[in-house]
């Protein structure tokens, strides 16, 4: 089922811009702890390794991997709390 990522509503939203690798995904890995499963994070970020890192840290940890959003100079990743 295909995820409409503009109607999304994070239950927190992390700003990671300006971030390299790993910090964006050290910090994704903190405020997930924050969220009850199925519960929604959005990482904001400039890192374009995050592009792989994020998704794959999702399938090892058991997060839905929602999806990335190109946005005005920086991407929004959608993780669901697994």
């Amino acid at each position: 089922m295909a995820v409409n990522l503009d109607e999304i509503k994070p239950d927190l939203t992390i700003d990671c811009k300006g971030l390299s690798c790993p910090m964006p995904l050290l910090k994704t890995k903190k405020a997930i702890q924050q969220l009850q499963s199925g519960q929604i994070l959005e990482v904001l970020g400039t890192d374009p390794g995050s592009k792989n890192d994020i998704p794959g840290w999702c399938e090892r940890a058991g997060h839905e991997f929602l999806g990335v959003k190109e946005d005005q100079g920086f991407m929004r990743f959608y993780v669901r709390k697994g």
